[in-house]
């Protein structure tokens, strides 16, 4: 069955600190979209999800692996599943991920 949502009315999670989220779950796949604060740190981390990371806005240094990149609006990366990544925002930051399969661990009532 179709959904029409509108992401400014979607509820929003601080699940890392500085890191503010709003989230759409499909059936196979999640959508993440993030507001970042400046200098705030994604710790460094695995999980199973294959994911992208694309900055909307800002500057998002990113570490994937062992290979590191500062992002910039209009860039993406892919993370492939179990593959250690972290980061930090250089600026405030928009970023939105995408996961696959779902993020179960994100899903709270909008």
């Amino acid at each position: 069955m179709p959904k029409f949502l509108n992401i400014s009315e979607l509820k929003t999670a601080e699940l890392i600190k500085g890191f503010h989220g709003k989230f759409v779950h499909a059936q196979k796949f999640t959508i993440a979209f993030w507001e970042i604060n400046k200098d705030s740190i994604l710790p460094e981390h695995a999980h199973i999800h294959e994911q992208t990371t694309q900055v909307i806005e800002g500057n998002l240094e990113l570490t994937i692996g062992t290979e590191t990149k500062i992002l910039k609006a209009g860039e993406i990366a892919v993370i492939p599943p179990n593959v250690t990544h972290s980061g930090k925002a250089l600026t405030n930051c928009k970023v939105t991920d995408t996961f696959c399969p779902v993020r179960e661990d994100y899903k709270f009532d909008n």
